[in-house]
């Protein structure tokens, strides 16, 4: 007798898997990741231990990193010991630190329910920062926003452990004021109370009180702090914007962390006199208007205040700067496709255009709208879509196929600018290196020996060229104010193609 046909002999079977297959439900499958963002993400974090002053916790990561700093403030019989080295160097510039802090917050704020495992990391490295921040600020009126002597300092290259130059203590107070760096300071100290308010009230209420105290502050002994501490703080970490977007960047915060009628009032009021409207689009360290317009416009599309109405447009006047071949773009890439701001750092741009990108995506879809350039319409989807490239072109979708973040991928730069980590290690060299002693190796070829995971560098220059050479701080440096906004748009990345 003939047998059956082989498909019905596993009919059974087959009809079997049919009904178990329509009893479960469908899965959306996840888009194919073209890099693994979590991975970077975890790194990302991991480097802010890496530039951690003070004394190092137990569960400290990079393990290559010591104590250091231990007596600073005493020049001023305070106690300022803790907080982050901004770079590759042993200074703790408050400014671009408060900035730092404030990037980190927001983005958990805005995508630390996608951060899983990684959220605890994250808070420590805004508590790293606010812990210092409150000792900086402990005074009514005055604020510690320097530790070191940067001339003296970049003229030696040692270790922290090591470092032996002055640990010099500047300050703003009523007579010297520093408008940018305290109403940085108070949005960094707001920005950080909503971050913890939900894990730690008491930290959280302790945070904003500080931030309203200190914006008082700011407001009302306006100056710049590059005229006053000019000698000190220029080059390094001049203020060229003015302060104008400080007291607007603040007065958002405080407006988000209060609730208070008070800064919807100021903001009313003063906006633009403080440049709300005006058409720059670099955000960073320095000029924080494109990242007020941001955040104001989420109490609008959001939030539905009317009021801040206009935020929508002057937002969208940012967006539409940064959109290859829109009408009114003022950005320029790189032949690779890297959004290419200046020589100097030019990564720091990157990160920051990349998060705002996917934060206004986020509150666009939230409200149901798109963005209007000039009649050619942008959608969230288009804005989530430049800031991937961007992300990826960091993570190795360039002409050099170099990934700008060290630790991350087969080949990433060998050869930072940061002292720690080209100069051997406490472990594997106890003896003190003195300050002069360091140059033969900053200025050698010998790959750094201890591994800053996660530092993302300056990058490429505007061809897309990377030389990987130590002393050029321009393209070699990493900062902290690279990295923290990146934090959030790779929590995005990482959580939108299911590896979070």
């Amino acid at each position: 007798m003939a047998s059956a046909p082989s498909f019905l002999r596993h009919l059974p079977l087959l009809l079997l898997l049919i009904s178990a297959a329509a009893a479960t439900p469908a899965r959306r499958p996840h888009r194919l990741a073209s890099h693994n963002y979590k991975d970077a993400l975890t790194k990302s974090l991991i480097f802010f231990e890496g530039q951690r002053s003070g004394r190092l916790p137990p569960n400290q990561r990079i393990s290559w990193r010591k104590n250091s700093g231990l007596s600073d403030g005493a020049a001023m019989k305070v106690d300022l010991v803790g907080g982050y080295y901004d770079a590759g160097d042993n200074i703790k510039f408050g400014f671009p630190m408060a900035f730092t802090t404030t990037m980190l917050s927001w983005s958990v704020l805005e995508f630390g329910g996608m951060m899983k495992g990684e959220l605890g990391n994250a808070k420590e490295a805004i508590r790293w920062a606010t812990d210092y921040l409150l000792k900086a600020t402990a005074q009514p009126d005055v604020i510690y926003v320097q530790v070191g002597d940067a001339t003296k300092d970049h003229a030696c290259w040692e270790r922290p452990e090591d470092m032996d130059t002055p640990r010099t203590v500047l300050k703003i107070d009523r007579n010297t004021p520093g408008t940018e760096v305290a109403a940085e300071t108070a949005a960094a100290l707001a920005s950080a109370s909503l971050a913890f308010r939900k894990s730690d009230r008491a930290y959280s209420k302790l945070l904003l009180k500080r931030a309203i105290r200190v914006f008082e502050f700011a407001d009302k002994y306006r100056g710049s702090y590059s005229s006053g501490l000019k000698k000190f703080v220029c080059p390094y970490y001049c203020s060229y914007s003015g302060y104008e977007d400080e007291l607007l960047w603040g007065a958002a915060w405080l407006h988000k962390a209060t609730r208070s009628p008070k800064y919807l009032n100021y903001i009313q009021e003063n906006g633009q006199t403080l440049g709300g409207g005006e058409t720059d689009n670099t955000f960073g360290w320095d000029n924080k208007h494109a990242g007020a317009r941001i955040l104001l416009s989420k109490a609008f599309l959001v939030q539905k205040l009317q009021s801040l109405h206009d935020y929508k447009g002057h937002a969208d006047n940012f967006i539409c700067s940064l959109i290859p071949g829109a009408p009114f773009s003022q950005s320029e890439y790189t032949p690779g496709g890297l959004l290419f701001k200046m020589d100097d750092s030019n990564m720091q741009y990157v990160t920051s255009a990349s998060f705002l990108l996917v934060t206004y995506a986020k509150y666009l879809t939230q409200a149901k709208k798109v963005v209007n350039c000039g009649g050619s319409i942008v959608t969230p989807k288009r804005l989530r879509s430049i800031a991937k490239k961007q992300v990826d072109y960091l993570l190795g979708d360039n002409p050099l196929k170099m990934s700008y973040m060290v630790g991350y991928g087969p080949r990433y730069p060998r050869r930072i600018h940061h002292r720690g980590s080209s100069l051997p290690s406490i472990s594997a060299h106890p003896a003190k290196i003195e300050c002069g002693s360091g140059f033969s190796i900053m200025h050698s070829e010998v790959p750094n020996p201890n591994i800053l995971t996660g530092a993302v560098v300056g990058g490429p220059d505007e061809k897309d060229h990377f030389p990987d050479v130590r002393s050029d701080y321009f393209q070699s440096e990493p900062a902290t104010y690279i990295n923290a906004p990146l934090v959030g748009a790779l929590t995005y990345l990482a959580h939108s193609f299911g590896q979070l």
